[in-house]
């Protein structure tokens, strides 16, 4: 028998902050988009793993239009918000965690600052896996604070924010989950294209030269992709 999904208002305790967080966020959406392989997606079905208010495929489709998109979030508060901006777009969202019963298929898929919040990695790859075409591709990006010296406080200052529990994957156990799902896995580091904007104090870690080692040392954008089918149909 299936587990009944958690579903909340927003993953942020206070909400108020979540329109400022879109802002903050459009410099990765920016340079996650210059560095995926697809020049076009004039053709895809395109999946947004932790939508939350679906800033962001809003901003894609300006910059790379798709054939549709469908945003998920266990949101249900920030689910409505993405449903009333997004306008005449070609976009649905759906409140739910299982992209892979949704009854369709996608031929991409992103997950922003996502990774961190789920923790049971072999369960996220094998959902990714059902929700993707042959020759789909997963992009997801993941800064990697298990060695860093703000560990600690990043994890008790984010418990203390969210409604959900955050955890300190390894690249290694990131890359491990989606080799045994099947997936090619590829990986690059995200480095700033422009100066990083300090803060007299940071929320969420200590300093800001442990900022700065997050930003330029471990900011990573993964590309899991499945095999195509052969002219036989096998993959």
């Amino acid at each position: 028998m299936n587990k009944p999904e958690p579903v909340y208002d927003a993953w942020v305790k206070d909400a108020t902050g979540e329109n400022e967080m879109e802002e903050r966020h459009r410099p990765g959406w920016q340079a996650v988009i210059d560095a995926m392989k697809e020049q076009q997606l004039t053709e895809a079905n395109v999946l947004d793993f932790g939508c939350n208010q679906g800033g962001f495929l809003r901003y894609l489709y300006e910059r790379k239009p798709f054939k549709k998109a469908t945003g998920i979030d266990l949101g249900a508060k920030s689910i409505a918000i993405a449903e009333q901006r997004r306008g005449q777009l070609p976009l649905r969202y759906a409140v739910t965690g299982s992209p892979e019963k949704l009854g369709e298929r996608f031929d991409i898929a992103f997950s922003l600052s996502v990774i961190y919040l789920i923790g049971d990695l072999a369960e996220h790859a094998a959902k990714i896996k059902l929700s993707l075409n042959p020759g789909g591709v997963y992009y997801a990006t993941y800064t990697d604070y298990h060695d860093n010296p703000s560990a600690a406080h990043f994890l008790q200052a984010i418990s203390q924010d969210s409604v959900l529990k955050p955890y300190l994957h390894t690249i290694d156990a990131i890359a491990a989950a989606f080799f045994a799902a099947g997936f090619q896995v590829g990986v690059k580091k995200m480095i700033p294209a422009d100066f990083v904007e300090l803060a007299p104090q940071q929320k969420y870690i200590l300093c800001n030269a442990d900022y700065m080692k997050a930003k330029y040392e471990s900011a990573y954008l993964f590309r899991f992709s499945l095999p195509r089918l052969d002219e036989d149909g096998h993959g």
